[in-house]
This record gives structure tokens, C-alpha cells and sequence, in this order.
């Protein structure tokens, strides 16, 4: 875990996911990423185990903006269920989130991550 915490923060120290939230998210859920070693960082994770990391990351809430969400709509003293509602409504299996996917994919591989391909293709 402590690999993809170092992962996620570099990625938002970077500004790597303006506009391609929905994408991150699918990553973490549904994809395999391992170091450029072939050492495991993340087999994909449950959606609860996804908003629990956001939490303890601190990660900026109005990010949710960016998948039509308003975070005013959202739990707002309930952090991890904040992040869980986000993601159950953020559509991540949807054609634009693994176009999303697709993208951060390589500017993963250049900071030395490997990102498995979408659950169900080749």
C-alpha cells in the first residue's frame, strides 16, 4: 500500500489527473499497476478501500467537480463515504473512463508504474 500511496501523491503533486479523475478511479479499482521491477503495487482494490485511501490522502474534494458531481450533494462530515458515493456515481466502467484510463496509462509508464489493460480486454 505504502507503494501506491507513493504513487497517488506523486501523481497529484504532478497535477497528472486534471480532467482524467474518472480515470484514475477506474485504475484503482479495476487495474493491475506494478513498479517498472515487476514488484506489485496494487492489484485493484474495492471501491471502499479506494475511498478509504482518498480519505487518508487528503485529496482535494472538489475533484468530484470533474465527474458532474456537486460536492454539496455529497456526505460532508463522513470523508471515506464522501469518496464512496463519488465513486459509485462516477461511471468508471464507462467508455470515457477507460478512454481516461488509457491516457494516464502513459504518463504512469514514465514515472516507471506498468498499468494492466481494462477488466475484460486483452
Amino acid at each position: 500500500m505504502d507503494s501506491l500511496r507513493e504513487l497517488l501523491e506523486t501523481v497529484r503533486a504532478r497535477d497528472m489527473v486534471r480532467g482524467r479523475f474518472r480515470g484514475l478511479l477506474h485504475i484503482l479499482v479495476g487495474r493491475r499497476i506494478t513498479g517498472a521491477d515487476g514488484a506489485l503495487v496494487s492489484s485493484g482494490m474495492t471501491w471502499r478501500d479506494a475511498a478509504a485511501l482518498l480519505k487518508r490522502l487528503r485529496w482535494d474534494r472538489e475533484g468530484v467537480r470533474e465527474l458532474g458531481l456537486d460536492p454539496t450533494n455529497l456526505p460532508p462530515r463522513d470523508r471515506e463515504r464522501y469518496w464512496y458515493t463519488a465513486i459509485a456515481r462516477a461511471g468508471i466502467d464507462s467508455a470515457e473512463a477507460i478512454a481516461d484510463a488509457d491516457h494516464l496509462v502513459k504518463s504512469f509508464k514514465d514515472l516507471g508504474y506498468i498499468v494492466g489493460p481494462a477488466p475484460g480486454t486483452q
